[in-house]
């Protein structure tokens, strides 16, 4: 009975997961870090890519979430609410942090496990002195 239990909970979080896993980025952006721009591509309708430049960040993550608040503002510019986070590979040479980053957009929450909220992304990353799109 117990793990038929700890079973059950187990599938309703997984069922759960699929609700709009990351409104946010970690934390605030790094102190005297400076954003070097971001590049967007339309690859077909829903799926773009961004290539984000910066200096200053901590590891990989900082330059992703610039990633991740340029693709909800992207996704807000162009009418929809809601994006999915595919894949965004870091490097960083010389100081300088880059992230290629590509994202589908949706005007519902799209199935998948990285979904965002743009609306509440964006307004994180204001709030976090993330700049975005």
């Amino acid at each position: 009975m117990r793990f038929a239990l700890i079973t059950a909970v187990g599938l309703t979080a997984a069922c759960t997961a699929q609700e709009v896993s990351r409104a946010a980025p970690r934390a605030l952006a790094p102190e005297g870090a400076s954003y070097e721009g971001i590049e967007t591509r339309l690859l077909d309708n829903d799926l773009v890519a961004f290539h984000v430049k910066m200096r200053g960040a901590r590891d990989g993550q900082d330059v992703a979430d610039y990633a991740e608040c340029a693709a909800a503002q992207y996704t807000l510019i162009r009418g929809f609410g809601f994006a999915r986070h595919l894949r965004t590979k870091t490097a960083e040479v010389s100081g300088l942090w880059q992230a290629d980053a590509i994202y589908t957009i949706s005007p519902a929450i799209p199935a998948g496990l990285r979904t965002i909220d743009a609306e509440v992304t964006v307004e994180n990353c204001r709030n976090n002195g993330i700049p975005t799109v």
